[in-house]
């Protein structure tokens, strides 16, 4: 059997799993909006650990951390891993848990829908629509344009970027639409493993290829000794590596897909374990993608700018045989699936609950309707960015770092309106578009850099412009901010 051909039936048997668990899903999913958006809210520890991981992992650290890597060298472990394994909990804790407990006492599906409640403000959910929206879009390229660049490259250009991509989508919004939520979280299970266990795998065989660990760093010592050492490249110092350290350790919590995953928990107790297991899993997973990337310069040197996002699967290319390389795409698959099907759900159930129902009731006659909507909206979406994809328009990292900060700007809102009674609707508000304004000005160039990234411009914007306009205007009547706040304060044991 030919090397194509065992990579299409591995890959045929992956997809198949895939679309199984989505019918079985699919046949538990009841038209009811909170069942098919939020699985039921029944999620327990190992399920909504691995859909939390499942979800937050994609080709940027599968492809985009190896291709930083590849130039940057193991400096990027620092930068990353280690900051992230420690934040996102942190951020868990902060702002998920009390979104969280929130969302359950006033029955929201969406994070739209639940500022919009605490503020009493439509403008503030269609705000935060329109913010997930843009920064979402360029994150979902970046996914499915990895399986692109892993199916051109596997298959020795058999299969095109284009067709990579068109099947992961197809596929994708084929399983989310039909079982929502309960498919996304279900198949993440599935997925998860497979491209966990393959990325180590993987990192043990390519080093038993150079002859072990040493051996393999002594080749790239040979090859280009900084990239064992930070040295003085620019993102290594210290107003850069503190802005970029800042930005992914709170980008996560500002993932939509993300926050309503914190949603769907069966209690506390699945929320606080998956806090525990988070740090450990990061670090098994982003240790190999780094050193895979440093290991890929000395054994494929002379990759240019973005093409360095191929090394990952140029690795798997060499040291493996058809078998695993069909399972290194299918892990590549695995990753982009479990995010992109999260993302798309949870931006059609933003569009049809925060948008639709808000500006164009008469569209929506039931929760049927409503399901149906975000069904469409998910076909729309999957246009949209499989024609993005099509130009390619940057590296897998420089593409998720752009997402990544406006992400960040969204976070003083997610905790302020969930722990600052005096926060208003108007402060929200200023906090977003003052932040993204900062941000996109600081990104061409037109605000000073100080030596930081353009990220910490726009996160100081908007927590300033957040406070100063709350302390200047109104706060939501006590009714509005009592719902949603009440029950937070009773959790952490505080008072009014």
């Amino acid at each position: 059997m030919s090397t194509n051909a065992t990579l299409l039936l591995v890959n045929l048997v992956y997809l198949a799993i895939t679309l199984g668990i989505g019918y079985v899903a699919y046949r538990r999913t009841t038209a009811a909006a909170d069942d098919y958006f939020l699985g039921g809210r029944t999620a327990r520890t190992f399920v909504l650990f691995m859909a939390l991981f499942g979800t937050n992992v994609t080709p940027f650290v599968l492809l985009g951390i190896p291709g930083i890597s590849y130039h940057a060298g193991i400096g990027e472990f620092g930068r990353n891993a280690a900051i992230i394994a420690l934040g996102i909990p942190l951020t868990f804790y902060l702002i998920g848990y009390p979104a969280y407990v929130a969302a359950r006492a006033i029955g929201a599906i969406t994070p739209a829908e639940l500022y919009r409640e605490r503020f009493g403000s439509p403008a503030v959910g269609l705000v935060l629509f329109l913010a997930y929206f843009v920064y979402t879009l360029p994150y979902m390229v970046t996914s499915v344009l990895g399986v692109g660049i892993a199916v051109d490259v596997l298959t020795g250009g058999a299969l095109s970027l284009a067709v990579g991509a068109a099947l992961i989508l197809i596929i994708t919004i084929a399983y989310t639409s039909l079982g929502g939520m309960r498919a996304t979280m279900w198949t993440n299970v599935f997925q998860g493993t497979v491209f966990l266990t393959f990325i180590v795998l993987l990192f043990a065989i390519v080093a038993r290829d150079h002859g072990g660990l040493a051996a393999a760093t002594a080749a790239v010592q040979a090859h280009d000794p900084s990239l064992l050492l930070p040295g003085d490249r620019p993102q290594y110092q210290l107003g850069a590596f503190g802005s970029w350290g800042l930005a992914i350790s709170l980008t996560v919590i500002g993932f939509p897909h993300i926050f309503v995953r914190l949603f769907t928990a069966q209690g506390e107790t699945a929320l606080k374990n998956v806090c525990r297991l988070y740090p450990i899993i990061l670090l098994v997973l982003w240790l190999p993608a780094v050193l895979l990337g440093v290991w890929g310069a000395a054994e494929f040197p002379g990759l240019v700018g973005k093409a360095s996002d191929r090394v990952f699967p140029l690795l798997v290319q060499r040291h493996v045989g058809p078998a695993l390389q069909g399972v290194a795409l299918a892990g590549v698959m695995a990753a982009v699936m479990s995010t992109l099907d999260a993302q798309a759900l949870t931006l059609s159930s933003m569009l049809s609950r925060d948008v639709i129902r808000r500006y164009a009731p008469r569209l929506l006659a039931g929760e049927r309707r409503e399901v149906l909507i975000g069904r469409v909206f998910m076909i729309v979406l999957a246009l949209i960015v499989f024609a993005v994809v099509l130009a390619e328009p940057a590296s897998i990292f420089d593409i998720a770092k752009f997402s990544f900060s406006g992400y960040v700007t969204l976070v003083p809102t997610l905790y302020l309106g969930l722990r600052w009674r005096r926060f208003t609707a108007a402060g929200a508000i200023a906090s977003i578009v003052g932040g993204n304004v900062a941000l996109v000005l600081a990104i061409l160039g037109w605000l000073p850099g100080l030596g930081l990234m353009p990220v910490a411009h726009g996160l100081v914007a908007a927590i300033a412009l957040g406070v100063l306009v709350s302390l200047w205007t109104k706060p939501a009547p006590a009714r509005c901010s009592d719902r949603v706040l009440g029950p937070i304060e009773r959790a952490f044991g505080e008072g009014r």
